[in-house]
């Protein structure tokens, strides 16, 4: 999506986390929105997010959860999307921190609370429009009186009108980040889970305030202060039956994976030190195989990786990661071999997955394997239309087969799902002079071809 979109798409998003002074999230005053795609940690956050949309009765919309490469501890939702940065997870000690952040984000969408905010918006313009109006009206007959204290005060009017205005609105905010609150306390008891989390990630935050020694003004703020959180939930909470219920262990382990597998691309924080009170787990050692493949040293990573493979055997994301070592160590053979099991293991049937196994036959070079490789790459785009590195793969792979129409084609697509729709026209029209007049490929074309801007 275009930088200018997302900007306009966010300007409106409820966040989870607590906001200082603004309403807005870091987000809407970028180009665009930084977004993390991995087959293991989204069918982990799939797994968090599916019970809890069933008991908020969202599971019919087709809300989409997204990963934002970022390492602040927040989530926010717009449409049909809940947003969640990958800071959120690493920070999350344990499954039930992080869900309830999503039950949180489910109670914004079930709420509706994002047309009753825009409303809310609007009102707020119309006051400090008309505020503005009569303070300068009043500005103006005071100065056409020769009445510089009128004129003055006109002046504070349109100022004031503003102030109330947007106290007004956060005000608004306020009140239903505390309905979203004890929404997401219902889900939990629905989905048999505990709040316990959600009083964790509150405390978080407000010792992070004290640490930080910031002084608030409480009607500045869209987000109640984290004390005032803990207060009005606390009771709620402790009244559940689930209370005390934690995670599974199965389900801890993955948490944990989840957070190794980001500290260790993404640099927010060392592998040794988020495990430190388990330094020879399967999650810190994960997190050191990774790591140690990404400062360049496919020889020493490839043993560590297959010492968790034979610890778990039929862990896909494991041979995902072989096949990345030996992609990295210019062996595409050995990386399609590992990464076919990995998506013959995959109990998700991830896109991306996919994709990456028909990469790796791609980059073979051999021409044989070309079909497979068109197979697996077709097979990931169906099911992720808008992902321009497929279409990418998938040019190469044609162009090695010989088939330069379908190559072009392949390049327009990559190029239209970039957001560079004047490349996307220029090889959708030498696509074109090649396929037959009329097919579906050639109707593709067309339709980038007439794509307005």
């Amino acid at each position: 999506m275009s930088g200018k979109k997302t900007t306009k798409l966010l300007a409106g998003a409820l966040t989870f986390v607590i906001g200082a002074t603004s309403t807005l999230p870091a987000y809407a005053q970028s180009r665009s929105v930084p977004i993390i795609r991995d087959a293991e940690i989204e069918a982990l956050i799939t797994d968090y997010t599916n019970p809890i949309l069933n008991a908020a009765k969202l599971k019919k919309r087709n809300v989409q959860t997204i990963l934002v490469n970022s390492s602040s501890f927040n989530a926010f939702v717009d449409g049909r999307r809940i947003f969640i940065n990958s800071g959120a997870i690493v920070q999350s000690e344990t499954p039930n921190e992080l869900i309830g952040v999503i039950a949180h984000e489910a109670g914004h969408l079930a709420g509706g609370h994002q047309d009753r905010l825009r409303e809310q918006l609007s009102r707020a313009r119309t006051m400090a429009v008309i505020g503005a109006l009569i303070g300068a009206g009043a500005g103006v007959a005071g100065a056409a009186a020769g009445n510089s204290s009128a004129a003055a005060a006109g002046g504070g009017i349109a100022m004031g009108s503003g102030e109330a205005a947007m106290r007004s609105l956060l005000s608004y905010q306020r009140t239903e980040e505390m309905t979203a609150d004890r929404l997401a306390i219902n889900y939990l008891n629905a989905t048999g889970q505990s709040a316990k989390g959600m009083l964790t990630t509150f405390s978080r935050f407000a010792n992070a305030l004290s640490l930080n020694g910031t002084q608030i003004d409480q009607y500045r703020i869209s987000h109640p202060l984290p004390r005032e959180r803990i207060s009005n939930l606390e009771n709620l909470a402790k009244a559940s039956p689930h209370y005390n219920k934690t995670d599974s262990a199965a389900l801890q382990l993955r948490h944990d994976m989840a957070r190794a597998k980001i500290a260790a691309y993404s640099g927010m924080g060392s592998v040794q030190r988020i495990f430190r009170n388990n330094p020879r787990g399967l999650a810190a050692r994960y997190g050191d195989a990774i790591t140690t493949y990404l400062n360049g040293s496919a020889r020493n990573a490839l043993p560590k990786i297959d010492a968790l493979i034979k610890e778990q055997p039929k862990n896909p994301y494991f041979y995902e990661i072989r096949g990345e070592i030996l992609m990295k160590a210019n062996d595409p053979a050995g990386a399609a071999k590992a990464l076919q099991q990995a998506t013959s293991l995959d109990p998700k049937k991830s896109s991306i997955m996919r994709m990456s196994y028909g990469r790796a036959l791609m980059l073979t070079g051999t021409k044989a394997n070309m079909p497979a490789a068109i197979r697996e790459l077709k097979a990931g785009i169906a099911r992720e239309p808008e992902f321009p590195s497929g279409y990418g793969y998938l040019a190469q792979a044609y162009g090695q087969s010989g088939d330069i129409a379908l190559a072009d084609l392949a390049t327009a697509d990559m190029h239209y799902y970039s957001g560079n729709r004047q490349q996307a026209k220029i090889f959708a029209l030498r696509a074109q002079q090649k396929l037959k007049k009329g097919s579906p490929d050639w109707l593709r074309a067309q339709d980038i071809i007439n794509t307005k801007k």
